[in-house]
């Protein structure tokens, strides 16, 4: 498949290298990185056939999905960096919803797809998973060599999964992995810009409560103790979940695996 990056993503210089396949494009930027790529560089592929997501999990991702990695040095310290994957998040909620649109004028329809943000790291259609994002950070020479991995599933998605999961194709979209990269790089190269090493973390922040999923609602956390319960309030300043819970405590969390309900409504006890 042929990729090619989106007008203002050329303009601001970004690069490209395809792979008909590769094990992980997360991995491949890492190594890149040490060897002295600087970026910005996208690297992506249809298949990626070792692909992982948040702890280690497995990211399948069978040809004619897209698995796309940027990668990039960046001066700035990783709790900061860290609040990159919001723009992440943004960038492919633009992406997806400029594919859902142009599908919807080609074929005349009006109904259109709802994409929410689930924290940390997701992108829902129909409550169920879309997209994910994996941001790994290394230092190397002094500076912060940060690979932000984004996988669709564009064609297929599996089962079996802890969280359900969806396609482009499942909603009605058409659209391929090449017409997707391109509005993502294009949405990246505007929400990299707000986001501006940091500095403009407060307007990313306040665009992605407006994408949020479950925002107001009830949730509950499963990390490596037991589950945290509570109202999903908002998330502050470094990213963190704000849980309200029900004697009033505000709790941070900066990790885990959210489910929409309850705890015991959600299998987290």
């Amino acid at each position: 498949m042929a990729f090619a990056l989106g007008p203002r993503a050329r303009a601001q210089n970004y690069r490209v290298e395809a792979f008909d396949s590769i094990g992980s494009t997360n991995a491949e930027a890492l190594v890149r990185a040490r060897a002295g790529e600087r970026g910005p560089l996208w690297l992506v592929t249809d298949l990626q056939t070792a692909g992982r997501g948040r702890r280690q999990r497995e990211w399948i991702s069978p040809r004619g999905n897209l698995a796309a990695t940027i990668v990039e040095t960046l001066d700035v310290a990783p709790p900061v960096a860290a609040t990159l994957g919001f723009a992440a998040g943004l960038s492919l909620e633009a992406a997806l919803q400029a594919v859902s649109v142009e599908q919807r004028m080609r074929s005349g329809g009006s109904a259109s797809t709802s994409f929410l943000l689930k924290w940390p790291n997701d992108v829902l259609a129909d409550g169920k998973k879309l997209s994910g994002i994996l941001l790994e950070a290394e230092t190397i020479g002094g500076d912060l060599a940060v690979a932000v991995g984004m996988g669709t599933n564009v064609i297929s998605a599996p089962e079996g999964t802890p969280y359900p999961a969806t396609s482009l194709a499942a909603l009605g979209i058409t659209a391929g992995g090449g017409d997707l990269f391109m509005a993502l790089s294009d949405a990246w190269a505007e929400f990299r810009g707000i986001w501006d090493n940091g500095r403009g973390f407060g307007e990313i922040r306040s665009r992605w409560l407006e994408r949020a999923a479950g925002l107001g609602e009830t949730v509950s956390i499963h990390s490596n103790g037991a589950p945290v319960e509570g109202i999903f309030e908002t998330i502050d300043d470094t990213g963190c979940m704000i849980i309200a819970g029900h004697d009033g405590r505000r709790t941070p969390i900066a990790a885990g695996d959210v489910h929409f309900g309850s705890a015991k409504s959600s299998g987290a006890i």
